[in-house]
C-alpha cells in the first residue's frame, strides 16, 4: 500500500476569480499575481520536501491551462468535482484512498509561508489519530487529513464554509462520530490586506527570498501601491 498523499487544491489564476477579498483591497490584477506567487512558492517547497503530491484544480475546464502552467511539477492533476467545497474535498479524499494511499492530507494555497515541518507533523499525527487538522487563525483550517480507516465523509457535509465556525463545526462532527483528532499549531492564512501586512512584517526569514515576498515588497508591489493611494 502507498503511504502518504498530499492533495493541494488550487484555482487557475484569473483576475477577479482568485483571492477576491484581497482583490477588493489591492485590485484584481495584483491579487491574481500574488495568488500565482502563492502557488509557485508553495509547490516549490512541497517538491523539495519530497511529498507525493496530487493537484486538484478548479474550474474543471482549466485542466490544460493548469497543466501547462505547472508542468515543471511533474505531478498528477485532477479536476475538483462537487457542488461545494465540502463535496469537492470529500471526493478528493475518496479518490486518494481508492488509489491505495494509507494517509491523505488536503490543503489549499492561502498559506504560502507554511513550513514543511507543519505538514510532516500532520502525517506523523496520523500514525496515532484518525484525523489531523491545522487550525487557521480565522476559525477555518489550513489543512485536514485522514487515515484510510478513519476517513469520515460527513466531516464535509453541513459545514458553514467561509465562516469562522468551520473548525468548530468540523471538530464537532468528528467528535460525535468517535474519531480521534489531533490539532496542529494554528497558522495565519492570507485573505486580506491586514494579513498581507502581517506577512510583510512577521514573515519567516526563510520566506524572505520567495516570489511572494519579492512581489509584495517591491516598489510597484501591492503594499507600496496601497500606501501610495492612502
Amino acid at each position: 500500500m502507498k503511504r502518504n498523499c498530499l492533495i493541494v487544491f488550487l484555482r487557475f489564476p484569473e483576475a477577479g476569480k482568485v483571492e477576491t477579498r484581497l482583490g477588493a483591497e489591492i485590485g484584481d490584477e495584483a491579487a491574481r499575481r500574488l495568488y500565482s506567487c502563492f502557488v509557485l512558492d508553495l509547490l516549490d517547497m512541497l517538491k523539495k520536501a519530497g511529498f507525493r503530491i496530487r493537484i486538484g484544480y478548479d474550474p474543471p475546464s482549466s485542466g490544460e491551462a493548469v497543466a501547462s502552467w505547472l508542468s515543471f511539477c511533474g505531478v498528477h492533476f485532477f479536476p475538483q468535482e462537487g457542488e461545494d467545497l465540502g463535496e469537492r474535498m470529500k471526493n478528493a479524499f475518496r479518490m486518494s484512498f481508492r488509489e491505495g494511499f494509507e494517509n491523505a492530507i488536503l490543503m489549499g494555497t492561502d498559506c504560502p509561508d507554511l513550513p514543511r515541518e507543519r505538514i510532516e507533523e500532520g502525517f506523523r499525527s496520523l500514525a496515532a489519530h484518525d484525523c489531523v487538522i491545522g487550525p487557521a487563525c480565522d476559525g477555518g483550517y489550513y489543512l485536514i487529513g485522514f487515515t484510510r480507516r478513519g476517513f469520515l465523509p460527513s466531516a464535509f457535509s453541513g459545514i458553514p464554509w467561509g465562516t469562522g465556525d468551520v473548525l468548530k463545526s468540523t471538530a464537532s462532527v468528528l467528535s460525535r462520530a468517535g474519531r480521534s483528532l489531533r490539532l496542529l499549531t494554528p497558522w495565519r492564512d492570507i485573505d486580506t490586506l491586514a494579513d498581507l501586512e502581517n506577512l510583510a512584517v512577521n514573515g519567516d526569514n526563510g520566506f524572505r527570498k520567495s516570489r511572494t515576498m519579492q512581489y509584495l515588497l517591491s516598489p510597484g508591489g501591492p503594499l507600496s501601491q496601497v500606501r501610495a493611494d492612502a
